[in-house]
């Protein structure tokens, strides 16, 4: 049987049809109109309570506005950072300060090891022997990274195919190489550094402060080079984290772990970097990072909030790097090292006081920039005991 078109209906049939489809059509949208009310509502009434998860730190650091000089000795462990810079320490007012422990050194794989298997330890030697005469100590970071293209920091031997290369480019942001990074998640290059540990361990555990490895943070993707994973990556951290301990089990070891590539907390959390501060606290690596930025959101949301929310027995240390001092680092684009101006603030105080009780590090690494460490640090730092 074929159905009537609505022209074939009577025209009292046709009535009731509008008449139905009107009315249904009105609960429609009155029931629309109503949740869209209701979500409305419910939107403005939370609206107040909602809070951004990357602004949850962005104010912690007022708390500290108000500290000042001079800082007094306390449960830290004050180190001045000489980067690479060794011949600075000769002299140095850190000498005979006593708020001052010693001086951290940067030493690179490739001094350390200029020929496959051949050690060499006499430069970190006659600076632990230097400092020894003063009394102050020596805390080693070990570079297999660097952050000009024009210097690789690892052996040369590693720049084989057997260790694919050995090292890779690292990229900014913008696309330009910055630097060059051992492949750490490279097994066989991994096995070269674990041995140049265990001969370091052999002749320094017990004797220097304690050593670490540079910062997690990498400008490496998978397309930049294809042997890359970021799960590998990951595993190749942790295993040398753990080489690290093997090799020095009386000094302290520390990682210093600030971001991770793939991941940015706290809207990407892969749990990279999670799992780094977990597995520090597990064998007992302690969990550091450059920088300390009390007022900038990755640094908060990443390393500066991982260290304020766990609850550690390792050592926790933080360092105040090139242009920290002026709420910069050194791979700012608008960062100069010559703005030494007199009328800045000093911050120092303001660094510490979030240090100690933000952060509750037991290491902090003051980098020997000037002016600003002659100027801003050194008057600031108590020599009273």
């Amino acid at each position: 049987m074929i159905a009537p078109t609505f022209n074939q209906l009577t025209s009292k049939l046709k009535q009731q049809l509008v008449m139905k489809w009107a009315i249904t059509n009105f609960k429609i949208k009155t029931k629309c109109a109503f949740l869209a009310l209701f979500v409305t509502l419910y939107t403005s009434a939370n609206s107040q309570d909602w809070q951004n998860p990357a602004e949850k730190y962005k104010d912690a650091y007022k708390k500290y506005l108000s500290a000042t000089c001079p800082i007094v000795e306390d449960s830290i462990q004050h180190f001045v950072y000489f980067a690479r810079d060794r011949q600075s320490i000769i002299n140095h007012p850190l000498l005979q300060h006593p708020m001052f422990k010693g001086a951290q050194i940067m030493y690179s794989w490739k001094e350390f090891e200029p020929e496959k298997g051949h050690y060499d330890f006499s430069l970190l030697k006659a600076d632990y022997e230097y400092l020894k005469k003063y009394g102050k100590k020596i805390f080693v970071q070990l570079q297999d990274a660097t952050f000009d293209p024009k210097y690789k920091a690892i052996p040369k031997y590693l720049f084989t195919n057997e260790y694919e290369g050995g090292a890779v480019l690292q990229y900014n942001d913008e696309g330009k190489p910055e630097g060059w990074v051992a492949k750490r998640w490279n097994k066989k290059l991994r096995e070269r550094f674990a041995l140049l540990l265990q001969a370091l361990g052999k002749e320094f555990d017990g004797k220097i402060e304690g050593i670490n490895l540079q910062e997690t943070s990498i400008g490496v993707r998978h397309k930049t080079d294809p042997s890359f994973s970021e799960q590998g990556y990951l595993n190749g951290l942790k295993e040398n984290m753990l080489a690290l301990k093997k090799a020095f089990p009386l000094s302290t070891t520390m990682i210093y772990a600030n971001f991770m590539p793939g991941e940015l907390l706290p809207w990407t959390d892969k749990g990279y970097l999670r799992s780094i501060y977990q597995y520090g606290e597990k064998i007992g690596v302690g969990l550091g990072g450059p920088d300390l930025m009390v007022t900038r959101k990755p640094q908060l949301n990443n390393p500066l909030a991982l260290m304020h929310e766990g609850k550690y027995t390792v050592p926790i240390g933080i360092a105040v790097q090139d242009g920290n001092y002026t709420g910069k680092t050194g791979a700012d684009l608008d960062y100069n090292e010559d703005t030494g101006k007199r009328s800045r603030t000093n911050i120092v105080p303001l660094l510490h006081a979030f240090a100690k009780d933000f952060l509750r590090v037991r290491y902090m690494f003051w980098v020997n920039q000037e002016p600003y460490f002659r100027e801003d640090v050194i008057p600031c730092f108590s020599k009273e005991k």
